[in-house]
């Protein structure tokens, strides 16, 4: 089955992050188990320094989150339920870029791998056409060992 919804879809449609956790905003688009999920850091986030800038934990956050908000909305896509995940782990993060409350951020993440039960995605979390952060992200999804 394929619904095919119409970009963008608030992010909450997909996870069940909700405000002050959720980091995400929208999923602007989508193709090939990867996408773009857009946020603009708001002021009041907890995870907003007092000098104004994102804490750098946030960038694991916002690259789980994007994970999270395509594998929903490939999931609704297929006619399922959106699957429950965990991050278990974070591989060659690297960041080389600042964020700052206001900012739009466009986070880019694409499923690179699955098996037995995990997921690995590589994202991107990206500020004014840079690249301020990337690594790779494994999650476990609760019932995907079954699926394969």
């Amino acid at each position: 089955m394929n619904n095919n919804q119409t970009l963008p879809i608030p992010a909450e449609t997909f996870i069940p992050h909700r405000m002050p956790m959720r980091l995400v905003d929208t999923l602007a688009s989508y193709k090939d188990s990867g996408g773009l999920v857009e946020t603009t850091i708001a002021a009041d986030c907890l995870l907003v320094n007092t000098d104004g800038t994102l804490d750098e934990a946030a960038f694991v956050e916002l690259l789980a989150q994007g994970y999270a908000v395509i594998k929903g909305y490939e999931d609704t896509e297929q006619g399922k339920g959106i699957s429950e995940g965990y991050l278990v782990g974070v591989r060659k993060l690297r960041i080389t870029g600042r964020a700052y409350a206001g900012d739009l951020l466009q986070v880019r993440i694409r499923t690179v791998g699955q098996f037995e039960g995990f997921a690995v995605a590589d994202g991107e979390v990206v500020r004014a056409e840079k690249i301020i952060a990337s690594g790779s992200i494994k999650l476990w999804i609760v019932g995907m060992e079954n699926a394969l």
